[in-house]
């Protein structure tokens, strides 16, 4: 994990995800090697177990498709397994001409579909795994869960958080959004993001984003300082509102997460400040599901 620290952010960091999936929809066993000889990553995938159904009969028909981001346009699919939610592939996939450094820089996607023959393929779950985290020298096996599908969510949002307790600098750091909701006639929203900084329940100062037209993946890239001293630091809380801006009615609130201490605003300190607390001068990097309300 030393990698991982004291680096510029990259396309690694946007896939690292510790949260918890939203709803269960199922887990998939799989394992990595590597041929240090030939340069290659042999990916084994295993089974699936408790899929949810997504046909009328009760079942599903699974498949994995399988990609090296950032590299989208070469997909691996394994073979559909019919009428099943405890599928079993037993596929192997071969990565061939990846150096162990480059493999670095990669980012291991697995998407379960349901396959219909009739309408697009429906998506049952996926997650994403940077190979940086992993010791492939290990062959490492894996259960992992799967995380639902974005749709019919709010969307997820990429911040930084860097706190330097020696001049009592808080940083927040709006990188970029990914499958935001719609909230316009044409299938797209303009996002902006409205930052309050909170002691307890009293606003004190807000910050505002350039607002991104017709998109709803924006890349915000934008910083904002406050000055919060170390014995405040627990008090207060960051509350983050993406928005959809209006020219004509009121902005609408796209979804929202709060950045909290433990006794700011929020009933418990997250994951993402107690990181930044324990790590001073460190950015620490997180995705963030946003929330309606």
């Amino acid at each position: 994990m030393a990698f991982l620290q004291n680096r510029s952010i990259s396309l690694v960091d946007m896939y690292i995800d510790n949260s918890e999936p939203s709803e269960n929809v199922g887990q998939i066993h799989f394992s990595l090697e590597y041929d240090f000889q030939n340069t290659t990553l042999i990916l084994r995938l295993i089974q699936g177990k408790d899929l949810p159904a997504k046909d009328l009969s009760g079942t599903s028909d699974p498949y994995v498709r399988v990609t090296l981001l950032p590299d989208k346009k070469h997909r691996l699919e394994t073979k559909i397994k019919r009428r099943t939610l405890n599928p079993r592939w037993n596929e192997t996939f071969y990565f061939e001409g990846f150096p162990i450094q480059k493999l670095q820089s990669r980012v291991l996607h697995l998407h379960v579909f349901d396959y219909d023959r009739f309408s697009r393929d429906d998506s049952i779950g996926e997650l994403f795994l940077p190979l940086c985290q992993v010791d492939l020298s290990e062959k490492p096996s894996f259960w992992k869960a799967l995380k639902p599908p974005a749709k019919d969510k709010c969307g997820e949002l990429l911040t930084s958080l860097c706190y330097h307790p020696s001049n009592s600098i808080l940083t927040l750091t709006l990188l970029k959004a990914r499958n935001l909701k719609a909230k316009d006639i044409n299938g797209k929203s303009d996002p902006y993001v409205k930052v309050w900084l909170q002691f307890g329940d009293k606003r004190i100062e807000k910050r505002k984003t350039a607002v991104f037209k017709c998109t709803l993946n924006p890349v915000f890239n934008d910083t904002f300082s406050f000055n919060v001293p170390w014995e405040k630091i627990r008090e207060c809380s960051l509350d983050v509102m993406v928005m959809d801006f209006d020219n004509i009615g009121r902005n609408e609130l796209i979804g929202r997460i709060l950045l909290a201490g433990k006794n700011g605003s929020g009933a418990t300190e997250t994951k993402h400040w107690q990181d930044m607390i324990t790590k001073p001068r460190q950015t620490i990097v997180q995705w963030h599901r946003l929330k309606p309300e």
